[in-house]
Parts: C-alpha cells; sequence; structure tokens
C-alpha cells in the first residue's frame, strides 16, 4: 500500500497521479481509512470475525471479465460517492486506487496491491479505479447482504445520517487528539 495526495493533473484516471505528498497510514486512520497487510485469507477471517462481516464475494475488475461494459463500469467506480455501509476491500490480485476525500476536500490516493485489506467507513466520499494493467481481483466483504449502491456526491448529501455520523466522528477524534 503507498498513500499520497492525488496531483489532479490531466490525464487517465487509472494512471498513478502522484503528487508526491505521502500521506501515512496513520492520517489514513484519522481519515477513519483503516488499513491491514493480510498475507493469508486466515487474516482476512479473523478481521471478519472481529468486526462482524457475515458475508462475502469475489469481483474480477477486467475487460476480460467484464467485456464491453468494462470502460463504461470504471468510469462509473471513478464517480465521487459514498455508501451507508463499511466499505471493505481484500485484494486477491493485481492493482487498484481507492482516493479519498480529506477535510480540505483534497483527494488522498491509496495505491493497494494483493494482500492489502482496506476499510473505508460509511459516509466517506471516495471512489475507485484499477490502474493502467487495467486488472483487479478483490475480497468484498459485508456486515450483513451485500450493500453497495453508491449515493453520488450532491450537496443534499451532506444531511445524509451517514455522512454526518462520519464528519461527526472525525471531528470529535480530531478534538481528542489536540
Amino acid at each position: 500500500m503507498k498513500a499520497y495526495y492525488y496531483d489532479d493533473a490531466e490525464g487517465d484516471q487509472r494512471l498513478d497521479h502522484d503528487s508526491g505528498r505521502e500521506v501515512s497510514t496513520s492520517y489514513l486512520t484519522q481519515l477513519g481509512v483503516l488499513y491491514h497487510r493480510c498475507p493469508s485469507v486466515s487474516a482476512v477471517d479473523e478481521i471478519a470475525e472481529k468486526r462482524s462481516y457475515k458475508n462475502r464475494d469475489e469481483i474480477t475488475v477486467s475487460p476480460d471479465k467484464m467485456g464491453a461494459v468494462y470502460e463504461e463500469k470504471v468510469k462509473m467506480f471513478f464517480n465521487e460517492h459514498l455508501h451507508e455501509d463499511e466499505e471493505i476491500r481484500y485484494i486477491l490480485d493485481g492493482n487498484g486506487f481507492f482516493d479519498v476525500r480529506d477535510p480540505k476536500d483534497e483527494w488522498v490516493r491509496i495505491r493497494l496491491e494483493k494482500d492489502d485489506l482496506i476499510i473505508l467507513p460509511s459516509g466517506i466520499f471516495h471512489r475507485f479505479t484499477t490502474d493502467s494493467k487495467n486488472y483487479i481481483k478483490a475480497m468484498r466483504l459485508f456486515k450483513d447482504e451485500p450493500k453497495w449502491t453508491p449515493l453520488n456526491r450532491a450537496p443534499d448529501l451532506e444531511n445524509n445520517p451517514h455522512r454526518k455520523s462520519y464528519l461527526q466522528n472525525r471531528a470529535s477524534e480530531a478534538g481528542m487528539m489536540t
């Protein structure tokens, strides 16, 4: 895993877009983003048990698996959105990027590879894309039945209870650190 600020330069979303401004895992934790290196599925199973994840599936995002809809789906995943549940991904193969918004509304890019597990809190604005190799295979974990309905960013989404809770939790944790 490597985290850094997105450079906002023109160009394909699947390029690194590395600004050279690194971001630490402790800063990701302040954003509510949790990272684990899991060299085996048994390590994932331990996290799943501790966090009460009951369901899982696997997804492969690639032109070979998705065919003609691949480009459309990758562009859709890259629309800024939030979920009302945690988003948990364990990378089984390939590489990809999760971008998350920081308090200053800047993008933090998180490059994931095989054996990386990431947990995004409900209510955080984020987006996803493959890298330039156009291939990633991931395990998705869920607390209950799979839900992955994206709520695309819009002004009225600031009143969403999951968004409000996310912002309140971040403010509370920031207050405890000062």
